[in-house]
């Protein structure tokens, strides 16, 4: 008897949140019943929305409320009620949580497809963070909540986060922003994405005030690639790259222990250094140390490396190929002047025809064929 007149006659509605991540939440009472003249708080960070009989009526902001009919202009329509009466009503409070919703996360759960200006076709992923609150209540209780009596983050975060997803895309493939300056750039990035994000969730009652993107990364082969054009460049030339590449993994083998490679390397490296102690030896020791006759001849310096070629056709890579292979490649059609054209050391593609050393290939054309004979 006692919880069935404390519910017929509630004279205090208030919801106090103990939770991180309630967004809308039904104050339960008995019969939903509401005395007139009830006193209804709402605090900072809250709207209460009223149900009656179905329709949405009223909407309150942050204040303390004397539940009357002079402040539920709406509520007081439907119930049809004259100014003297004042016997209980039933309606449905439902309380929204109306700040920020922080630290979400968001992710590209498959890479993304684009064609990157400096690297040509690519695929890349993105992760972050993002903030999300309600603007609308009405709206919010009308398109996502519905009668659910205790809607949470959870329910919706998938939803936003393919939405995320979609913009970013969206955005990213058709910004021409090469990928090496994204990171450079997140902070506007996110913004430029934050944009058609927030007019798309505004539908909902939402916002997006903060979206955060905290890495953008490429596939592990296409970063191993981008690591040896690095060390391509920090050694100069394809010579030296080389030549470097060839001491590592000489270096690798011979720190092996027990391998017959590593032994066998090891050794070749033990006279190789020997023969190089006494070359310098003889070298310092000049003209006084041996006789003219017998002092052997410098050797001749190492010819320079041949400048190769790589090819772009169709999103896929061809080569190295040798400046001839390359006239003979012009000669049968398969080289163009708009083929595009990279060698080590030359800063992203370029057309042949802008290469001063492949533009010759095109301009000497054979003689015409003789006359065949009659």
């Amino acid at each position: 008897m006692f919880g069935f007149l404390s519910g017929e006659f509630i004279d205090v509605i208030a919801w106090t949140d103990d939770t991180r991540d309630t967004m809308v939440w039904r104050f339960e009472r008995q019969g939903h019943a509401i005395k007139y003249g009830a006193k209804l708080t709402v605090r900072e960070g809250q709207a209460a929305v009223f149900v009656h009989e179905g329709q949405l009526a009223d909407v309150f902001t942050p204040g303390l409320y004397i539940l009357e009919t002079n402040n539920m202009p709406v509520l007081t329509t439907l119930q049809h009620w004259d100014h003297g009466f004042q016997s209980p009503f039933k309606s449905e409070v439902y309380f929204v949580a109306t700040r920020r919703f922080t630290d979400l996360k968001w992710g590209t759960k498959n890479p993304i497809m684009l064609r990157d200006p400096e690297f040509g076709p690519l695929r890349l992923r993105a992760f972050g963070t993002y903030a999300v609150r309600v603007t609308d209540p009405a709206k919010f209780m009308t398109e996502i909540v519905g009668t659910d009596g205790e809607f949470t983050m959870d329910e919706i975060s998938f939803q936003i986060r393919n939405i995320i997803v979609q913009e970013f895309s969206r955005v990213v493939a058709g910004s021409g922003i090469p990928v090496l300056d994204m990171a450079a750039n997140t902070d506007q990035l996110g913004k430029l994405i934050a944009g058609p994000i927030s007019g798309t969730i505004a539908g909902y009652g939402l916002e997006l005030p903060e979206l955060y993107i905290e890495n953008i990364s490429l596939p592990p082969e296409v970063e191993s690639a981008l690591d040896k054009r690095t060390s391509a460049g920090i050694a100069g030339d394809l010579g030296r790259f080389t030549q470097y590449s060839a001491a590592e993994a000489m270096s690798r083998a011979a720190a092996t222990p027990g391998s017959a490679m590593g032994a066998g390397i090891g050794a070749g490296m033990g006279m190789g250094m020997g023969m190089n102690m006494g070359a310098e030896a003889a070298r310092q020791a000049g003209p006084w140390g041996a006789h003219p006759a017998s002092a052997a001849p410098a050797p001749p310096p190492p010819p320079p490396a041949e400048k190769v070629w790589h090819l772009a056709e169709a999103g896929q890579t061809k080569g190295p190929f040798s400046k001839a292979a390359l006239g003979r490649m012009a000669s049968d059609g398969s080289l163009t002047r708009a083929t595009y054209v990279w060698t080590p050391g030359q800063d992203g593609w370029i057309r042949a025809e802008d290469v001063a050393e492949l533009a010759q290939l095109f301009t000497v054309m054979p003689p015409p064929p003789p006359a065949a004979d009659t």
